[in-house]
């Protein structure tokens, strides 16, 4: 069977803070939302804009990163793959929610910074990511 591929790369900017929280099995897991704009002119000359929201998750040494050097309005890039996960609410009612769960993060804008990676073997899929916690 021929393998699938699933990677997404967004630059955009922050709309609030990173939120990071711990897994009972004490994995670190940071939260957050970036924007991302697109410009273009109308058949009829008017320009337009779109803006496309993502939110993000980082695990490990990653969300400890982001969590300390990110915050809202900033510019990001964030390279890793969508996942989509679903849970049943209090009522039984089936919610589902995609993110991009980041494997790369680089700090853009008026504060340049490193570039911060996380191999995915580094953390490998398990009920934590799962946000039964």
């Amino acid at each position: 069977m021929a393998r699938g591929l699933n990677k997404v790369m967004i630059i955009g900017h922050l709309g609030r803070d990173p939120e990071m929280r711990y897994t009972p099995s004490g994995r670190p897991v940071t939260s957050f939302n970036v924007a991302t704009t697109r410009t273009w002119t109308s058949y009829e000359g008017e320009r337009r804009e779109e803006t496309e929201w993502f939110n993000v998750v980082a695990w490990g040494p990653l969300a400890e990163i982001c969590n300390t050097h990110l915050s809202k309005n900033q510019q990001v890039y964030i390279e890793g793959r969508l996942q989509t996960r679903g849970w049943e609410d209090e009522e039984g009612k089936r919610h589902y929610r995609t993110e991009l769960v980041a494997q790369e993060m680089i700090i853009l804008g008026d504060r340049v910074g490193p570039r911060f990676s996380q191999h995915q073997d580094d953390y490998p899929e398990g009920d934590d990511e799962s946000y039964g916690f």
